[in-house]
């Protein structure tokens, strides 16, 4: 079995290849190719696989390369990873709406929207790319906004899903939380990715969520997701900690005010990561590569693989085709819920009616993924502005306007229609 890893360059690589090591009975592969453009952090990274990987006692080779039609040819799964403009463009994306007093986050509101125009064009050449060379591969996309890069590929007809660490995150948060093995719990999650609320929480098909949101155990999760403990409470459920960007969003702009960014936190991060992996003597994951995030998503990535490899056909948390689920959206809008997973491909799993305080939020942002992925797909300022026109974040027509130009020329030089 052949996995490529496009962006596989990243720091984050490692944590990806632990869970392969660690989880070798279930994906039995024979070589994981990492693609990446930048040959210094591409080897370093590649390095530190294999030595993760002989350490191990894992018989997968490792192949680095810069072509994208090389990593992928003959694969039959291809992991999208990637970040264009790396960390830098990332801090523009969390600094730059800060000035005009909305939430800088690099997949909510503006700063989720540049990301967006830059990802989009890149990642589908990238699939046309491994449509022509492994055409039967799946491509699981972990590259943000998940959400409107999914939907990207699936109205181009690429065989894709959409994979986020939030669900299986929470799944593990609650398992620790009741002292019980991760497989005894399943989640009621419902919603687009980074705006879910945890409605339900299956022990052995006994909804424990109530009990366990009036124990301590609710102080613990609302600490988690940065929220009230009386308003998770009220609620009676877990919103993702996305929403805090929604529900709290002036006391988050002040706080991402007063401190350095998160991309300038990870920029630090990386740098002594890639010094860890140029050391031939370290061969294991390095402790602080946990502070650089995506917890748990090895083995999201492997469980998905396996199941759409295998055939499994159990439920997993993912990014998919809405076909009606959640009535209240159009069909090609891309929802993240539990669904069944088969070599076919994902079919989502019954959703309950969802509460109009949860449903007008996500029609809502569902609107503005619809015009974000217009202007991503076809350019021009003014499609830019009415994604941000349409954001509940923002939403105020001189704001959009100004947004919009802002974002436009700090990113102009990933943006092909901006440089003619």
């Amino acid at each position: 079995m052949k996995l490529t890893v496009v962006g596989g360059g990243s720091t984050y690589t490692p944590e990806l290849i632990d869970g392969f090591a660690r989880l070798r009975d279930e994906l039995p592969i024979t070589e994981i190719a990492l693609v990446d453009p930048d040959p210094t952090r591409l080897e370093l990274v590649a390095g530190m696989a294999r030595r993760m990987l002989a350490h191990a006692g894992h018989p997968a080779r490792v192949v680095a390369t810069a072509s994208v039609e090389e990593g992928v040819a003959g694969a039959d799964a291809v992991l999208l990873q990637l970040r264009v403009g790396g960390q830098a463009a990332r801090n523009v994306d969390e600094t730059l709406p800060l000035e005009c007093g909305c939430v800088g986050q690099e997949t909510t509101g503006a700063g989720g929207l540049a990301k967006a125009l830059r990802t989009v064009p890149v990642v589908l050449d990238i699939a046309a790319k491994v449509r022509e060379h492994a055409p039967n591969a799946w491509i699981i996309d972990f590259t943000n906004p998940v959400g409107i890069v999914t939907r990207a590929l699936l109205e181009a007809g690429h065989r894709a899903i959409g994979l986020c660490n939030v669900a299986i995150g929470l799944q593990r948060r609650f398992a620790a939380g009741l002292g019980v093995a991760p497989e005894r719990i399943s989640l009621g999650h419902v919603g687009l990715n980074h705006l879910t609320w945890v409605r339900s929480v299956h022990l052995d098909g006994v909804n424990v969520l109530p009990q366990a949101l009036e124990s301590h155990h609710g102080e613990e999760i609302a600490e988690a997701i940065g929220l009230p403990v009386s308003l998770i409470r009220h609620l009676g459920v877990v919103p993702s900690y996305y929403l805090r960007y929604y529900y709290e969003h002036d006391a988050v702009v002040e706080e991402q005010r007063s401190k350095p960014s998160r991309a300038a936190e990870v920029a630090a991060m990386e740098a002594r990561l890639l010094e860890m992996y140029a050391d031939p003597s370290v061969n294991t994951k390095p402790e602080l590569l946990e502070k650089r995030g995506g917890a748990f998503y090895s083995e999201a990535a492997v469980a998905l693989i396996a199941s759409l490899l295998g055939d499994r056909g159990d439920a997993q948390v993912v990014n998919l085709r809405n076909d009606g689920t959640l009535p209240f959206l159009p069909d090609e809008a891309v929802i993240e819920v539990p669904a069944t997973i088969t070599a076919t491909g994902a079919k989502a799993l019954p959703v309950a009616p969802v509460e109009p305080l949860y449903a007008g939020l996500i029609a809502h942002v569902t609107a503005y993924e619809t015009l974000a992925l217009d202007a991503a797909l076809h350019g021009g300022v003014r499609r830019v502005s009415d994604a941000l026109l349409a954001h509940p974040l923002i939403g105020q027509a001189s704001l959009s306007d100004d947004l919009a130009l802002r974002l436009v020329e700090a990113n102009r030089q990933h943006l092909p229609w901006a440089t003619t």
